[in-house]
């Protein structure tokens, strides 16, 4: 969950590099560093904090040559500290490296090298000891690299330089890392938005390569055999532009604002391709959607969709339990994969339980190249452009667009469900228009001070009310929880006192049962919020939205996103980073 990023040719190294992690800050912001090679010497300079505070203090634009690596760090192992900040060195100084990954063994090598001194409580610094270990037998730099990285246990995406060489290392085993490729440099990093600035042009790293780059250009190898391997070069479709924040405050609400356009690319799929997806789903003897976060809301409205329109019934399944369900698995079931970055861990992991039962495994991602879309039979891109900011908003929405077409689709009626979704634009625009974001931080003032919030819904509105819960507790931190509208009376309900906030949503077709469930909340003091075409007169505060049957999951979370958004502003939170998150889970 950290990202990284290396530089090598022939311009000052410094100043990619730190607008590299500027870039990747998404992925982590506990602690930054870079370091670089000139002359025979590494050069570092690294700290606790994020990159723009840690600039100020040591310029980390000022370090010279035209070699180097960085780091912007999710701390897993070891506190939030200087000593543990990327990179790390090895005893002799010789040796210097970035990672992002978990190496499992790290406790037992770490005891295997007791004549070592360590200086951070990390587990990558493991790796500049193991390749400082095989040099003293004698193995050149890039022979004790390939040697060291086959001990580790674990998931790593990791770039190593040595003081007395002018090359840099790179090498992946589950964690993403991808090669930017312009006239004589190359930028190895975690994500493309790192480099797209320089170049459109990409290697995509698979489990298991190790790649020497220079300046002449890269050489693949495979760590499970020693053979030379190729690479394709592939050109990415998003530009620099999308990667910035441009007249927007915050990337929240830049992309937000960007889902009129969004949806609308989501659906402009081939027709051929989603009709060919279409005939798989109909021809599955059981089906299940696996996801995590977000994205397993997203799932959750897709099961409703496509018990609505197309008759079917779809388990859905967290990433991380999807192994549980592994004896109901057989070469006639169909597992759809959704997710925005494409390198969840808990996602992939779903995919090989799925692979060892010969499951056909299908995705719904937004990165091109990422793990998922390679090891997918089938995949649909949600073609949403680099989504930067750490929760997921216009992946999300784009993301049940793209399930609503399936479901109409399988139902034999792709036109009607393009139909649907192509009149979104209009409401989607209004939803986002300045005078809507002005009306919910009028209610965002009556919110920031609370301390538990409840969000109810019935139907599609259902895990509506989930994503909402999400978006409201992990960007602001005020603690609410989603339920069916059935669901709070059943306990819950007795943490309901004197203005205790809980926003309903309401759809036509439930409107008298939830209706019903506001009215017991409201009965015991509770704030009704009420989200839906209509007010009534039991609603404290009203977001009027427009009633949109199977595309009400759209409409309706768009508020949410911009209530969440304006409510972390006023509680003095920065809704882009929000703490002990990450945009890309790559650890289990």
């Amino acid at each position: 969950m950290c990202g990284i990023i290396g530089y090598v040719g022939e311009r000052e190294v410094a100043p990619i590099i730190f607008s590299g992690l500027k870039k990747l800050e998404y992925r982590g912001y506990d602690s930054a560093g870079i370091a670089t090679v000139h002359n025979g010497k590494i050069c570092i300079k690294k700290d606790s904090g994020k990159i723009d505070d840690i600039h100020s203090r040591m310029n980390l634009k000022n370090l010279p040559g035209c070699l180097g690596l960085g780091h912007t760090r999710w701390a897993t192992h070891g506190g939030v500290t200087r000593e543990n900040a990327h990179p790390h060195t090895d005893c002799s100084g010789e040796i210097v490296l970035v990672h992002n990954g978990i190496i499992e063994n790290f406790q037992e090598l770490r005891k295997l090298l007791k004549n070592h001194d360590f200086e951070s409580e990390t587990d990558t610094e493991i790796i500049a000891h193991l390749i400082e270990e095989e040099m003293k037998r004698g193995n050149d730099f890039v022979e004790a690299s390939k040697s060291a990285l086959k001990k580790i246990v674990g998931h790593y995406a990791t770039l190593i330089m040595s003081k007395n060489d002018k090359r840099i290392i790179a090498a992946r085993r589950g964690s993403p890392l991808v090669i930017g490729v312009g006239d004589k440099e190359y930028f190895p990093a975690s994500d493309i938005p790192a480099f797209i600035d320089y170049t459109k042009n990409v290697i995509y790293l698979q489990d298991h390569d190790f790649v020497v780059l220079d300046k002449k250009g890269p050489k693949f190898f495979s760590l499970l055999n020693g053979k030379e391997i190729k690479r394709e070069v592939s050109t990415v479709d998003w530009d620099a532009e999308q990667a910035r924040k441009g007249e927007f405050d915050h990337f929240m609400l830049k992309e937000i604002i960007e889902q009129t356009e969004t949806i609308q690319k989501a659906i402009n799929q081939s027709s051929d391709v989603i009709k060919e997806v279409a005939e798989d789903i109909k021809n599955a003897k059981g089906i299940f959607f696996v996801a995590c976060g977000t994205a397993s809301y997203a799932c959750m409205t897709g099961s409703y969709v496509f018990s609505k329109i197309a008759k079917k019934h779809i388990n859905v399944v967290s990433g991380s339990e999807f192994p549980h369900f592994e004896h109901f698995l057989t070469d006639r079931t169909l597992v759809i994969e959704v997710s925005q970055s494409g390198e969840t861990a808990d996602t992939l992991d779903a995919v090989k339980v799925a692979r060892r039962k010969g499951s056909k495994v299908l995705s719904i991602v937004n990165v091109m190249g990422s793990s998922l879309t390679r090891n997918s039979d089938k995949c649909l891109l949600t073609q949403s452009g680099p989504e930067i900011c750490v929760l997921s908003t216009k992946a999300y929405t784009a993301q049940i667009a793209l399930l609503i077409l399936l479901a109409y689709a399988t139902a034999g009626k792709l036109e009607e469900g393009k139909k649907q979704l192509k009149e979104l634009y209009n409401s989607v625009y209004d939803l986002t228009a300045l005078s809507t974001r002005e009306h919910l931080k009028k209610l965002g003032e009556k919110l920031k001070n609370k301390d538990h919030m409840f969000t109810i819904g019935r139907g599609l509105m259902y895990p509506t009310a989930l994503e909402a819960a999400l978006k409201l507790k992990e960007v602001s931190y005020i603690h609410t929880e989603g339920f069916a509208g059935g669901d709070l009376k059943h306990g819950t309900i007795a943490l309901i006192e004197g203005g205790t906030p809980c926003i309903v949503f309401v759809s036509k077709d439930t409107e008298n049962d939830i209706i019903s469930n506001a009215m017991e909340i409201k009965s015991r003091g509770g704030y009704i919020i009420g989200v839906g075409s209509e007010n009534n007169e039991i609603f404290d505060y009203f977001i009027k939205v427009p009633e949109s049957d199977i595309t009400n999951p759209i409409t309706h979370i768009i508020p949410m996103q911009i209530l969440a958004y304006q409510v972390a502003l006023l509680r003095g939170c920065d809704p882009d980073k929000p703490r002990n998150l990450a945009k890309s889970v790559t650890v289990r």
